[in-house]
Order: structure tokens, then sequence, then C-alpha cells
């Protein structure tokens, strides 16, 4: 039997991902009380259930601190499982609850980044006992569904590492969410090509422009290298994601080629990519 925990931040995309694991043959139930859940695996195992996820979130109150204990009694009792942990930068939940216009379970009247950070805290336990932790930050639901059949449906190796590749143009600001910010002004310039001006770096004649240049290719090598270098370390403090912003004057040429470029070369690395042009579309 194939038992799965989905768990993670209120906002996150929790109920989402029941539904695709439903979609896809799994006996779901949502928050289910705490108290219940031991009885619920015993009667999962008596009918013979193949797949079954379970919802289980800050919803479950104070009677969320019985949780670690009922883990490890059903471990003991012979029943593997494995916790879908879904996370989310504060500034997107934020966002995605203005949006909806819905109260976060922890907020009530109060502000609604007070009440994620309390959950983040509450939840913290759940984050370090996950077997698949997802960071649903910059995931697109079509995104998410691919990444939750790989792991459930056709059930490949997942690697809990995200790596965000976001171009853009310092004349918009940086990105908020960035981890690391790399400055590609000293490239070559195709701006100044009157043939290549209002084209952006998804088009060949830009991206030849752009690479046809040592300094270019030095550029590269040297941010390959870095990244190669420190991802290893930023896993081993417990880090899922890494959002790498590369700016340029517009975020519409050379930000452009140079973020496809490092997704190509740090593809075979054996961890998520996804790139993103933030500012291509923008005068």
């Amino acid at each position: 039997m194939k038992f799965v925990i989905v768990t993670g931040m209120s906002g996150a995309g929790k109920s989402s991902v029941l539904k695709m694991l439903e979609d896809a043959g799994f006996f779901c139930v949502d928050n289910l009380p705490i108290k219940l859940v031991k009885k619920f695996v015993k009667l999962i195992i008596q009918g013979n259930h193949n797949k079954v996820a379970l919802g289980l979130d800050i919803r479950s109150g104070q009677f969320l601190n019985e949780l670690d204990v009922v883990l490890k009694d059903i471990k003991n009792a012979g029943c593997p499982y494995e916790i879908l942990f879904l996370d989310c930068s504060t500034e997107v939940l934020v966002k995605r609850y203005k949006e909806t216009r819905r109260l976060h379970p922890l907020s009530q009247t109060g502000r609604v980044d007070k009440g994620i950070e309390t959950e983040r805290e509450r939840l913290d336990f759940l984050r370090k006992k996950a077997d698949v932790i997802i960071d649903t930050s910059h995931l697109l639901i079509r995104e998410l569904k691919a990444q939750i059949d790989t792991i459930y449906v056709d059930e490949e190796n997942f690697k809990n590492f995200m790596v965000m590749l976001l171009s853009f143009g310092f004349k918009y600001g940086i990105p908020v969410d960035s981890d690391l910010v790399f400055d590609v002004r000293f490239l070559p310039n195709p701006f100044y090509v009157s043939e290549l001006k209002h084209k952006t770096g998804m088009d060949e004649e830009v991206k030849k422009f752009v690479m046809d240049s040592d300094v270019t290719l030095q550029f590269l090598n040297k941010l390959e290298d870095m990244l190669k270098f420190l991802i290893p370390h930023y896993i081993h403090e417990g880090k899922n994601q890494l959002v790498v912003g590369i700016g340029c004057t517009g975020g519409k040429h050379r930000s452009v080629t140079i973020t496809n470029e490092t997704a190509e070369r740090i593809a075979g690395l054996g961890y998520g990519i996804k790139t993103e042009h933030r500012d291509i579309n923008k005068d």
C-alpha cells in the first residue's frame, strides 16, 4: 500500500494536490481529526486500499501537537507512509490570500503575514520529517501536476531541490524573492543593434550576438561553477529552493539569453530547473 500524508502551508496547494492524487486513483481524505488517524489507518489496511492520501494541516488546531506521537505509533505498527510537504514563500501566500479574500486559519482579524509565520513555526516538525518537499511559489498548476505525476504516478525519483532562474530588468526593480542576483549589464548589448533592438533573448539572432563574446563564455563558466559549488551547501542547510535573479537593463536581451544558457548547463545535475522571464514583454 502507498500511503501519502499531504501537508504544508495553507494556500500552498494542498487541496489541488489531493484532487490530482484522487484523479490518479488514490483514495483521498482531507482534514481528518488527529484522534481518528490511527483508526483510519487500521481501516484502510483492512480495506485493502492500494493507494491512499490523507490531508493534515494547521486546521487540526491544538491537536496538531499530538500528530508526532501518532506518526510514531503508525510506523511502529508496521504501516509505512510518506510525507509530502507543500511549501510556499510568505510573500506569495499573502498575495494569494489577498486575491481570494479568504482568511488565513491563524490570522483571524489580525495580519495575514503574522498568521503565516506562526503556521510555519508550528508545521516545522512536519517539514523536517517530509520525504518530499515541493515549493509552489513559482509553480503553475500544470507544473505542479507534472511534479505530482512524476512522483506518484510515474514513480520516478524526485529531487527536493528546485533552482528557479529568473531574468529581469533592473529598470523594473530587483525581484524581492531572489537569493542570488547577477548583473549582466557588462555584456554586449543587442539593444543598440537596430535589427535586434525589438527582438528578445528567445530569438536566435539575439542569442548568437550575446554568446559571440569571450566575456560571455567566461561569465557562464564561472556562474555554472559557482552554482555547482553552492547548491549542495544550500541543500545541507535545509533549503529546498534557490531563486537566481539574472538582470540586465530592460530584461529582454542579455538576461534572457544568460538565464536560458545557464538552465541548459545545469540541467544535468539532477535538480529541478525552472526558468522565468519576468520582464521580457515589457516596453
